[in-house]
């Protein structure tokens, strides 16, 4: 209470102020100043009448005129009574008499005051008795579980509040009771008095009298939401950091992201991206204007709207809230009413309808990496459950969005990666199944699944002279891009001394050379023995078949032997030496020859076909093996049904598969004729090959043929042993081979005018439209091929 204006002020004379009395009395005037002081009154205030004699009469009380205040700050333990001095018109005055003591409450006892510890604690607390029984409660327990004590009291939890967490409770209750150990444990849960859930830490103790027996059991709830908040932030983010990543798929990261947040965090969450991410690519920045994102991951917790699925495009026009997240490149917190409608599609559940209904608080972050954004992850929460976001919570998403965009980007520069890489495969691979006289043939290359790169698995079918055909499968170790680069030196290499006609294990011998002198060089190039390349320790299987003969030789590099089904369908793995793989150069090849009847399946394949973690070799060649052996109506559904029995679904490893189904060439396809050392043969097979072609109407090549037989006939004479054999083969083209026992190539060479020789091969080479030389076991076979007219 403020003292009067005149405050302060004193009368000119104290006179008469004194009142001779013990009783404690005062006498104020009109506006509230003391005139007249007795000596009680000094005694009980403890002011002589000259100090207080012109002060205010608020000045003997409290502020709050509660009680009265000494000169020392005090209060006396006495009753104080004001009474005005009347008058005609308005109180002249006012009588001040302390006449009594205060009455004061009565002091409690102690266990009043244990019963007020009980129902005014913070903590709610409940006690029950040996039945499990609530006897009684405190103020705080009645108003989380929303019921007065005298409606629930003798009645057990379940009783009261049904649902598993309070059954839960009522079972820790029960066994503390029979065993008397306390027990403690926390939930996150939404009380009958609550308007969303709330962390609360439980603590049961049992109630023992002196000697021991349990009586009943105390329980304690105590709210602890905010250390809850904090420690589920830090787990939260200590689980992003292990979850989050293990996939290196665009997609799959973005789950990753969506699984850890929903439901602990979150009720749902969408990660939207620039489609250029899902290519491989960083997009560019985004400007104020409309930008197409695609759906990388939602997320829901609720059991109806649990997924859905990604690759979904929607445009966002230029005024929308996540365009501007884009552009800026901020995050931004919103509440449901001011959160933008097309951020969802029309069929989610959680969308931002009739003022914000369903959604109460979004945060919405951009995805930045490598100086750009990627996209925004959207966390919304709409469940009257849960509390609104807070700017607590804007930093823990941003924490989780810079984890998860390092995970993303390095998905999306895996994804280009391993794009060029497949790209690069697939160019340096056949484009399809060959046509070939000697085979029919029908192939499959499916890089290594999941985050596993490209790898070098190739395959290749090769047209050899005579009508033969060389098969090739191979393995390049390790993956990428560089690996895909290796299997292309390795493919073309295998052509070029195919082209030679190398037989299978002096082709493997040629290719390790090769291989071995490309890991020296790349040695000497990096500057040591460390940089070894993709090549070093690649394995090659090597084939060639001939129609003719039907005969099949075969060599291996480190590799998987083939299969080979007969016409009956039984099966069996070729016994083909294996050799080391490429690079090593320290064993020989060798060859198995073997004949193949006429319609039988070979089949090569890389290791990534029967090699998986976890399975036994033995079990998937066996079903290798069976599927092979069971009829198909193709070679292309063959492939597909081997793919199909041995799951490459989830593979590891590339897998190339080559299925071929031998063909023979028929008795009026080929002619064939032993002749002597002898020139005067010469002529006759001159007429023989001319009868042979007149057979098959082919009347106009006569002259041409009979001219390159004699001419390689005439040189096989010349400079070869023992004898020779002339034959013709007609397929695409007309083939002329003669083969003898010498092992002396002959060579091409311009005959000068006054030479007598060396003109045969010229012409030969002239006439036709290739020729070559290829060595046998036995000597060699010069062969030429001619265009058959109309073919």
């Amino acid at each position: 209470m403020t003292s009067h204006a005149t405050h302060g002020r004193r009368p000119p004379t104290v006179a008469g102020a004194d009142i001779e009395t013990p009783a404690a009395i005062a006498v104020t005037d009109a506006s509230g100043l003391v005139t007249h002081w007795s000596a009680g009154a000094q005694d009980l205030w403890g002011y002589a009448p000259e100090e207080i004699v012109g002060r205010h009469l608020a000045d003997l009380f409290t502020e709050d005129w509660a009680a009265p205040r000494r000169r020392d700050g005090t209060s006396p333990d006495v009753r104080v009574n004001l009474y005005p001095l009347p008058s005609d018109d308005r109180p002249a005055g006012f009588l001040l008499a302390a006449n009594g003591p205060l009455v004061r409450a009565e002091e409690p006892d102690s266990t009043a005051m244990i019963g007020w510890a009980f129902d005014q604690h913070h903590t709610a607390l409940a006690v029950y008795d040996s039945e499990a029984r609530l006897l009684r409660m405190n103020q705080e327990m009645a108003r989380i579980g929303g019921y007065r004590e005298d409606d629930i009291r003798g009645r057990s939890v379940t009783e009261v509040v049904p649902g598993p967490v309070y059954a839960d409770v009522e079972e820790r209750i029960l066994r503390v009771l029979r065993t008397g150990k306390p027990e403690g444990t926390e939930y996150f849960v939404r009380t009958p008095g609550e308007s969303r859930a709330h962390a609360w830490a439980l603590d049961v103790h049992p109630l023992k009298d002196s000697a021991g027996r349990i009586h009943g059991a105390a329980l304690s709830a105590y709210d602890y939401s905010a250390q809850y908040d904090s420690r589920e932030r830090l787990s939260l983010l200590g689980e992003a950091r292990t979850r989050i990543g293990t996939s290196l798929d665009v997609a799959g990261t973005a789950r990753e992201l969506a699984e850890v947040v929903v439901p602990r965090f979150a009720d749902v969450v969408i990660v939207d991206l620039l489609p250029a991410v899902f290519r491989g690519d960083l997009p560019e920045p985004v400007s104020s204007g409309p930008v197409v994102l695609r759906r990388a991951a939602y997320r829901s917790a609720s059991a109806d709207d649990r997924d859905r699925s990604a690759n979904e495009e929607r445009l966002h026009p230029a005024s929308s809230s996540i365009t501007r997240c884009l552009a800026t490149g901020r995050p931004e917190l919103l509440s449901g009413t001011t959160v933008d409608p097309d951020l969802w599609t029309p069929d989610e559940s959680v969308r931002p309808e009739a003022g914000g209904h369903g959604v109460h608080s979004l945060i919405m972050v951009p995805v930045r990496a490598r100086g750009a954004v990627l996209g925004t992850v959207l966390f919304v929460r709409g469940t009257e459950a849960r509390k609104p976001f807070t700017t607590d919570d804007l930093e823990v998403t941003e924490d989780l969005v810079a984890r998860a965009a390092i995970c993303l980007d390095n998905a999306r520069r895996f994804t280009r990666e391993r794009g060029i890489a497949l790209e690069l495969q697939r160019r340096l691979l056949p484009p399809g199944p060959t046509e070939h006289p000697a085979v029919e043939t029908a192939t499959r290359y499916l890089p290594a699944g999941g985050d596993t790169e490209v790898g070098g698995d190739w395959f290749d079918v090769i047209p050899l002279p005579g009508a033969r055909v060389g098969l090739v499968v191979g393995d390049v170790v390790g993956h990428g891009v560089h690996a895909a680069a290796s299997m292309g030196r390795l493919r073309s290499a295998v052509r070029t001394l195919a082209d030679i006609d190398l037989p299978p294990d002096e082709l493997l011998t040629r290719l390790d050379d090769i291989v071995t002198q490309s890991a020296n060089g790349a040695d000497t190039e990096a500057g040591g023995a460390d940089a070894v390349p993709g090549e070093l320790g690649a394995s090659c299987l090597y084939a060639v078949y001939d129609p003719v003969s039907r005969s099949c030789a075969l060599a291996r590099a480190g590799h998987p032997s083939p299969v080979l089904v007969n016409p009956d369908g039984s099966t069996r793995i070729l016994d083909v030496p294996v050799g080391p793989p490429l690079g090593l150069g320290s064993l020989p090849f060798e060859m198995a020859e073997l004949t193949v009847p006429e319609g039988s399946v070979l089949a090569l394949y890389t290791d990534g076909l029967v090699e998986t973690r976890g399975q036994d070799l033995d079990e998937r060649l066996d079903t290798l093996r069976h599927v092979l052996g069971e009829p198909a109506p193709s070679l292309e559904a063959l492939c597909d049904a081997v793919l199909a029995a041995l799951d490459t679904e989830t593979r590891r490893d590339d897998v190339a598969l080559l299925i071929a189904r031998t063909r023979v060439l028929g008795e009026d396809q080929v002619a064939s004729w032993e002749l002597p050392a002898d020139p005067s043969v010469v002529a006759a097979a001159r007429r023989q090959v001319g009868d042979r072609l007149a057979a098959w109407g082919l009347d106009e090549m006569a002259f041409t043929t009979e001219l390159v037989v004699s001419e390689l006939v005439t040189n096989a004479i010349r400079y070869s042993m023992g004898p020779i054999r002339l034959q013709l083969i007609r397929d695409r083209t007309l083939i002329s081979e003669v083969s003898d026992g010498s092992s002396t190539s002959p060579h091409l060479r311009r005959a000068r005018l006054s030479d007598e020789g060396g003109r045969g091969l010229f012409l030969v080479a002239e006439l036709t439209q290739r020729w070559g030389t290829r060595y046998t076991s036995d000597g060699k076979t010069i062969w030429a091929e001619q265009s058959i007219p109309g073919l």
